[in-house]
C-alpha cells in the first residue's frame, strides 16, 4: 500500500527523546523553550510560543489579540473545520468568503465584497491550504485598508514561501499544527509565531491558566501547554524540513509530469510562491471513482475536504452559499507526495490513473 501520509521518525527523534526523559523533565520547560527559539528562527520572527495542538494554537492567537464575544472573524468556507472553530471557542462569530478556482485559498476580491457587505469586520484568518502560501500582500493590503487583524492559519504550510519570506511572519499573529499527517510533526502539537511582544505574553499566560508569575493568575486561561517530549521530536524534525520539502516538492513536480496527459487539474504555484506540497491536490469530475480505483490498486488517497465547513451540521445556521468551493468539495482528490514516496511508487501512482481514465 502506497499511503496517502507516513510520518518520517527516526533514531535521531529517539535519542531526543529518550535524552529529555533521562532528565526527568518531561513536561515544559527548556527543551519547549529552544523549539520556540528555533522556529521563530526558521519563520523569521521575534517571538514563538509553543501549544498542545493546531486548534489551541489558533485559540490561543484570537485570545491574545483580544477577539471575542461582539467580534466578527472572516475565513474560508474551504478547510479543516478547526479554522472555523476556534473562532467560535474564542467566543467570536465567524463568517466566510468564497476561494479561487485554481489555489483553493480565499479570493481577495470575495473577501473584500464579504467585508463591504457585511460591514462590521474585526479579523481575518487566511489559511495557507495544501502548503501553498495565500496572497499576502492582498490580503496585508485589505487589512491595513479596513483596519482589520490579520491571522495566519499555516497548519498545513510549515517553510512555504511568498514573495522570498516564510509564512508565519506576514499577520499579526500566525499559527502551525504538529499533526503526525503535517510536513513536520511532534506526534500532537501547535505553534503561535509573531512579531508581536504584546501578542506572545498574552499567548504564553492564556496556555497556562493566565499564570504570569508562581501562582498569581491574571486571567482565565487553559492548559495549552506542550510537553517537552513533543519539543524534542519536533526539534528534530525541524532540522530535516528542508530535506522533507525537497523531496514533497521533487514529487510533486513529478506526479505533475505524470499526469500531463491525463484529463486532472493538478496544482497551480503562483511564480511568487514557494509551495511545500503538505497535500497533492488533483481535481476531477470523477473523483470519487478515481479513488476507488486507486484503492484497489493499493494507493491511498484523500479527500480534503469533501463537505465545506458552513455547510457542516455544526454550522447549519450559516445560510449563505460560496459555489467554488462546494465544487471543489465535490471534485478535489489529494494524492500520496510525503518524503516516503518513491520514484517507484510516483510510477504507479501515474499509471495507475492513466488506466483509469484509458478505461473511462
Amino acid at each position: 500500500m502506497i499511503p496517502i501520509a507516513d510520518p518520517q521518525l527516526d533514531d535521531a527523534e529517539l535519542e531526543r527523546v529518550r535524552s529529555v526523559v533521562e532528565s526527568g523533565m518531561i513536561a515544559d520547560g527548556p527543551e519547549v523553550r529552544s523549539f520556540e527559539d528555533e522556529f521563530a528562527s526558521f519563520c523569521g520572527t521575534e517571538h514563538a510560543v509553543a501549544t498542545s495542538n493546531g486548534t489551541t494554537a489558533l485559540h490561543t492567537a484570537l485570545e491574545a489579540l483580544g477577539l471575542g464575544e461582539g467580534d466578527t472573524v472572516l475565513t474560508t468556507p474551504f478547510s479543516f473545520i478547526a479554522s472555523a472553530n476556534a473562532i467560535r471557542l474564542a467566543g467570536a462569530n465567524p463568517i466566510f468568503a468564497d476561494i479561487d478556482p485554481e489555489t483553493y485559498l480565499l479570493d481577495p476580491e470575495a473577501v473584500r465584497n464579504a467585508i463591504e457587505n457585511h460591514g462590521d469586520v474585526d479579523a481575518i484568518v487566511v489559511v495557507h491550504l495544501y502548503g501553498l502560501a495565500a496572497d499576502m500582500s492582498e490580503f496585508q493590503s485589505i487589512a491595513d485598508e479596513y483596519d482589520l487583524l490579520l491571522i495566519e492559519d499555516a497548519a498545513q504550510a510549515h517553510g512555504a514561501e511568498y514573495g522570498g519570506s516564510r509564512v508565519g511572519s506576514f499577520g499579526d499573529v500566525a499559527c502551525f499544527s504538529f499533526y503526525p499527517t503535517k510536513n513536520m510533526t511532534t506526534a500532537e502539537g501547535g505553534m503561535i509565531t509573531t512579531d508581536r511582544s504584546d501578542v506572545r505574553d498574552k499567548a504564553k499566560r492564556f496556555i497556562n491558566h493566565g499564570r504570569s508569575d508562581n501562582y498569581e493568575h491574571i486571567e482565565i486561561g487553559h492548559n495549552f501547554r506542550m510537553t517537552s517530549i513533543a519539543a524534542a521530536i519536533g526539534r528534530s524534525q525541524l532540522e530535516k524540513l528542508p530535506r522533507f520539502t525537497k523531496s514533497r516538492r521533487q514529487n510533486a513536480a513529478n506526479l505533475s509530469d505524470g499526469l500531463c496527459t491525463t484529463p486532472v487539474d493538478t496544482p497551480t504555484e503562483p511564480e511568487d510562491r514557494k509551495h511545500v506540497y503538505h497535500q497533492y491536490t488533483v481535481r476531477t469530475r470523477h473523483r470519487d471513482a478515481l479513488a476507488d480505483h486507486l484503492d484497489n490498486r493499493n494507493i491511498g488517497s484523500g479527500i480534503y475536504y469533501p463537505t465545506c465547513i458552513h455547510e457542516q451540521p455544526a454550522y447549519s445556521h450559516v445560510s449563505a452559499q460560496f459555489p467554488t468551493a462546494e465544487r471543489a468539495a465535490e471534485t478535489v482528490l489529494s494524492l500520496p507526495v510525503h518524503p516516503a514516496v518513491s520514484d517507484s511508487d510516483i510510477e504507479t501512482i501515474t499509471t495507475a490513473v492513466e488506466e483509469f481514465y484509458s478505461d473511462d
